[in-house]
């Protein structure tokens, strides 16, 4: 990345879930899970905005980022991708910055997952990169990577609600022969595991992991595996919870 670019990663977080209210703001491992995920991102820590609602619940969100040293946005709680370009913004983003997107409720997020999908976006010149396009990697761990001129043009230019609730569909389906969309992908296919929180029953496969590395946040994605391969009752635990799909 040149000097003169920016990369701001983006973790939108609400008060608000409807499965499971004020989810982000959990115990977990003696902190909050959004607290959690942060310290799975330290070594990011500059480079992170928490783009929050301003519906009036967002109180205890900001109260942590101030705590923690943290930049923060409040916007729209339902349309979110407009909450990630005034996000941008606000922090003097500019062309070709690279903004990654994650989202609050992935308390298992890991960090070398990410720098690979910026490395992808970045060496092979693309416009859009996310490991979920094909999907080989653990719902959960789910990275999207691309630049601020893109997320410009979907705020200026999206028009259906699916699209500004989830940010990037414009991008890799309505605009996908226009732009030069990558896939990370592992060479193994985890993708069955659910990583991410949104149900009770998420919660509570989350703290078993967790317990599993005596409430340790810095291991890697292969340990991850390996804890998931070895002990098999985690993934039953939450196996019937259905993701949210991006149509709706």
């Amino acid at each position: 990345m040149e000097n003169s670019q920016k990369l701001l990663i983006i973790i939108q977080a609400r008060m608000t879930s409807t499965r499971l209210p004020k989810k982000v703001l959990l115990p977990l491992c003696g902190k909050t899970v959004l607290e959690v995920m942060l310290s799975r991102l330290e070594r990011w820590k500059d480079n992170i905005i928490i783009a929050t609602t301003d519906d009036g619940s967002e109180g205890p969100i900001v109260e942590l980022c101030k705590k923690i040293g943290l930049k923060y946005y409040r916007g729209s709680r339902d349309n979110v991708l407009s909450r990630y370009y005034e996000s941008a913004l606000e922090y003097g983003a500019t062309d070709h910055d690279t903004i990654v997107r994650l989202t609050s409720d992935c308390p298992l997020i890991d960090s070398e997952i990410l720098q690979k999908t910026v490395s992808m976006y970045l060496d092979g010149n693309y416009d859009y990169v996310s490991n979920r396009i094909n999907k080989t990697f653990p719902v959960g761990l789910d990275v999207e990577v691309f630049n601020f001129n893109i997320l410009e043009e979907s705020y200026k230019n999206a028009n259906l609600n699916y699209e500004k609730e989830h940010v990037t569909p414009y991008m890799y389906m309505r605009q996908k022969e226009k732009y030069k969309i990558g896939s990370y992908e592992s060479n193994k296919d985890y993708s069955k595991y659910r990583l991410t929180l949104d149900e009770e029953d998420d919660y509570l496969a989350i703290k078993e992991i967790y317990k599993k590395f005596d409430n340790r946040v810095d291991f890697s994605y292969d340990e991850l595996i390996n804890t998931l391969e070895s002990h098999p009752y985690i993934y039953q635990i939450n196996r019937h919870v259905s993701q949210k799909k991006v149509l709706n």
